[in-house]
């Protein structure tokens, strides 16, 4: 077994202990401060179906806002979305950000084009919006869901999916999201669907960033990875710094 697998075997065999320590945690951001609860976006991938399963588990049912925001998603992440709620037991809403995305593009097109990158980081942009609104109403912090492969390399849109009030799955890598999903029991068309911020048709994760997840994971867990792969993560983890610290000042 290389190092790879051996790493993700260890952590397959300590997965009840690190589910203790992120509800742990969750409960800390929570009731430390004595809030209401946490709401999370829910996009019917992965990242968010865990951090929702974890909250839940951690806080209750009746505490946790799960929020679909459909702005001409597809329908399976849609179904996805609905099948989650149905599994974990989360309070699932709909606010469908298609208007507003329609409304906002036109007036920002009216001075420069959009191109289909600067679009979806604007859907990004209005859902963060919502799920704001929605915790500032009910007193309630909102859950980032961004693994450690994704914030390596940026791969997160800065005001949208990468602003949040805590995230309790930083730390885990996109396989280890896998296995704590099934730990958790996240349904499988979730688990194997390819990863896809669902910014527009046909997009995925790894098509976009030039390389697999296990390219990246590999780097991550051992430090070595394909020689064509390192050039390129190691290009989009320099370029995004900006996304992982604070906003500089003078």
């Amino acid at each position: 077994m290389d190092k790879f697998h051996e790493h993700l075997a260890n952590y397959q065999a300590q997965i009840k202990e690190d589910v203790e320590k992120r509800l742990a945690f969750i409960r800390e951001q929570i009731d430390g401060p004595g809030l209401n609860g946490v709401v999370v976006g829910i996009s019917g991938g992965i990242d968010s179906a865990v951090t929702a399963a974890l909250c839940v588990r951690a806080l209750g049912r009746e505490r946790v806002i799960g929020v679909w925001m459909p702005a001409y998603s597809q329908p399976v992440h849609e179904a996805d979305a609905k099948q989650l709620a149905e599994a974990i037991g989360l309070n699932l809403v709909t606010v469908d950000v298609g208007p507003a995305f329609d409304a906002l593009v036109p007036a920002i097109q009216s001075v420069l084009p959009l191109d289909d990158k600067t679009k979806g980081n604007t859907k990004a942009r209005l859902r963060m919006t919502v799920l704001y609104a929605v915790a500032n109403q009910k007193g309630c912090l909102v859950a980032d869901t961004c693994n450690r492969s994704e914030v390596y390399v940026g791969y997160m849109t800065k005001g949208g999916d990468g602003l949040a009030d805590f995230n309790p799955v930083e730390s885990l890598t996109k396989h280890e999201m896998r296995i704590l999903a099934k730990e958790l029991g996240i349904p499988d068309s979730i688990i194997t669907k390819a990863p896809s911020a669902d910014l527009w048709e046909g997009q995925t994760d790894e098509q976009e960033m030039g390389f697999t997840y296990e390219d990246l994971d590999r780097l991550l867990i051992t430090g070595e990875t394909r020689p064509e792969a390192l050039e390129r993560i190691e290009y989009l983890h320099r370029i995004s710094e900006h996304k992982r610290n604070l906003m500089p000042g003078i």
